[in-house]
């Protein structure tokens, strides 16, 4: 078994010290929660994290493999900065690419600024980088592999996906993370850019559920209305955890949940099941 941990894992900026300002006990919840995993994660000797995000490429119908070599990102606000690079498991990407494309599914693979090489860098954006700014230590020569979900996709096409991901990595030598970046409803919060929503809660609750009953497909039919009152950004990359654990079962654990401010976070664990 080489697909040895997988997680939810929120990317609110604040969950880093330096970006929390005056809200760094507020957020302290989940960063504990994201420390915690980061261990778990460690535990397994994982070299490779595998990440869906929201907030990179956009492609309409189309779900992303970035190919690039190399994957860079800097987040900045007045409390302070960080910056981050990481290597990519080029050969891995290539052969999620290929897998999805032998199976009809609308994937795209994508590098950013030269074919290889140094330049062959792909931004890196806040759903990756808050992340990996905590998992990535896990191992020394720890590499990456991006993965961008589509909205306009049935929710289906994004599970075969993750199952593709799942079966690539149990065909692997390498020691394989799957990380499903994501927060959970945007409308908990009247002074929020979103406005409020009593649906949030009541998302958040379900979403909370599905982890703690370890069934994350019930999310995936969930009406069209509560989702866009809630307004959470985590579905479609749960959608390929789903699909994942499929090929992979694992045990579920509720590692943390709260929401300080206009969105929730909840952080999740995933071990194999022997």
């Amino acid at each position: 078994m080489t697909l040895l941990f997988a997680c939810i894992a929120p990317h609110g900026s604040e969950i880093i010290p330096q970006f929390a300002g005056d809200k760094l006990r507020a957020f302290g919840k989940t960063r504990w929660g994201m420390l915690t995993m980061a261990q778990l994660m460690k535990r397994q000797n994982v070299n490779t994290i595998v990440i869906a995000t929201p907030h990179n490429l956009r492609l309409r119908e189309s779900i992303g493999t970035i190919i690039s070599e190399f994957t860079e990102g800097s987040f900045e606000t007045e409390n302070g900065s960080v910056k981050i690079r990481f290597p990519c498991n080029r050969p891995l990407a290539e052969a999620i690419y290929s897998k999805a494309k032998a199976s009809e599914l609308p994937v795209v693979a994508v590098n950013y600024g030269t074919n290889e090489g140094p330049a062959s860098c792909m931004p890196m954006d806040w759903g990756t980088l808050i992340p990996l700014w905590f998992m990535g230590s896990v191992s020394e020569k720890t590499r990456v592999v991006v993965v961008t979900p589509s909205r306009e996709l049935p929710m289906d096409r994004l599970v075969e996906f993750g199952a593709v991901i799942g079966q690539v990595a149990e065909e692997s030598s390498e020691r394989i993370a799957f990380v499903a970046s994501a927060d959970q409803a945007h409308t908990h919060d009247s002074k929020g850019p979103y406005g409020f929503s009593p649906v949030a809660a009541k998302f958040d609750r379900l979403a909370i559920k599905a982890v703690e009953e370890n069934n994350l497909s019930t999310l995936l039919n969930l009406e069209r209305k509560l989702v866009d009152e809630a307004k959470p950004d985590s579905l479609w990359q749960i959608a390929m955890l789903v699909g994942v654990l499929r090929k992979v079962p694992m045990k579920a654990k509720l590692i943390s949940y709260q929401a300080p401010t206009y969105f929730g976070m909840l952080c999740a664990a995933y071990v194999p099941k022997r």
